[in-house]
């Protein structure tokens, strides 16, 4: 009866547990680090927090959050990121039958754990990602194009336009949901173009760092300072080497002041020229004049007189 009763308990937990909401009975992995801002279905996500089957994880435009889960696998979310945890099917203790998440927009870094290869699986609006090595980079875009960067191991991806096989490091491929794919070629600055942003694939770029993964490479670090619309930008050109300054020139003395010339020798005074003698000091040469007149009228006088007196001995003597 007791054996009954241990076999009907563990029937009905096995019931109960399938019945309870996803995030209330499944935990599969936690946050390891959180950046700015990241969001669970209960509202921010802190280090340490649990996430659950079904739980749609997002993050801000600056935010990122890295995420462990039990089978060992890694999942890095980038910034302007929503993704969820699609599946999550437990084989034992330390893997998992099937792992599948369902990336609807950003940047992802991708590290396999410890199960099989072909339990893990990635669906974009323009395909699916098989996993068949270690680490990729993948982005999706606002209209669902995607980009895929092989980093170690080898991957696949499916979609309306047919597979493409990334087998070598840095292999890459764009895709669109309508079908259109380009053929696998190593990454290169193009792609940025191609996906109209430099905001894409930020953990090779250098744009955003990572905690205990692998960060940059393919070539992509030059990237950091462009700008987000690459639509019309030229090819990159070296940078000219810089002009060396012109040593300075140091500033010319100043040149000496002229000394003062000296005071020349104060010149005396010349002696005042004598006044002119007025009029009336001169002698008047009307009064000379004047006076020779007066002169000779009296030596015209005596003159006459002695004539008179002459000629009045005559008349005296003729009388006689």
């Amino acid at each position: 009866m007791s054996y009954l009763s241990l076999a009907t308990a563990t029937v009905l937990s096995a019931v109960l547990f399938s019945s309870m909401p996803a995030s209330a009975a499944e935990q599969v992995g936690q946050a390891v680090h959180i950046k700015t801002e990241v969001t669970g279905q209960t509202g921010p996500l802190t280090v340490n927090a649990a996430v659950h089957r079904d739980e749609r994880i997002r993050t801000s435009k600056s935010g990122l959050g890295q995420f462990l889960f039990r089978d060992g696998t890694k999942l890095a979310v980038g910034w302007g990121s929503s993704v969820v945890i699609d599946k999550y099917i437990f084989d034992d203790s330390q893997s998992v039958k099937k792992l599948s998440i369902r990336a609807a927009k950003g940047t992802f870094r991708w590290i396999s754990g410890s199960s099989k290869s072909s339990a893990y699986q990635i669906l974009t609006p323009a395909g699916t990602i098989g996993v068949r090595g270690t680490a990729f980079d993948f982005y999706v875009g606002p209209d669902g194009t995607t980009a895929v960067v092989m980093l170690n191991g080898a991957a696949q991806f499916c979609g309306p336009g047919g597979c493409r096989q990334l087998t070598r490091r840095c292999d890459y491929v764009v895709a669109t949901p309508n079908g259109n794919m380009t053929d696998v070629a190593r990454v290169n600055q193009g792609v940025l173009r191609r996906l109209e942003t430099a905001r894409a694939l930020p953990f090779l770029s250098g744009s955003q760092s990572l905690s205990g993964m692998m960060g940059g490479g393919c070539g992509l670090m030059a990237t950091v300072q462009r700008p987000d619309n690459l639509q019309r930008q030229a090819p990159a050109v070296p940078p000219r080497e810089p002009t060396p300054e012109k040593p300075h020139k140091p500033d010319k003395p100043d040149k000496p002041d002229k000394p003062d010339k000296p005071d020349r020798p104060h010149k005396p005074d010349r002696p005042d020229k004598p006044d002119k003698p007025h009029d009336h000091d001169r002698p008047h040469k009307s009064h000379d004049h004047h006076r020779g007149d007066h002169d000779s009228d009296r030596d015209e006088g005596d003159h006459h007189h002695g004539k008179d007196r002459d000629r009045d001995r005559g008349e005296r003597n003729h009388h006689r």
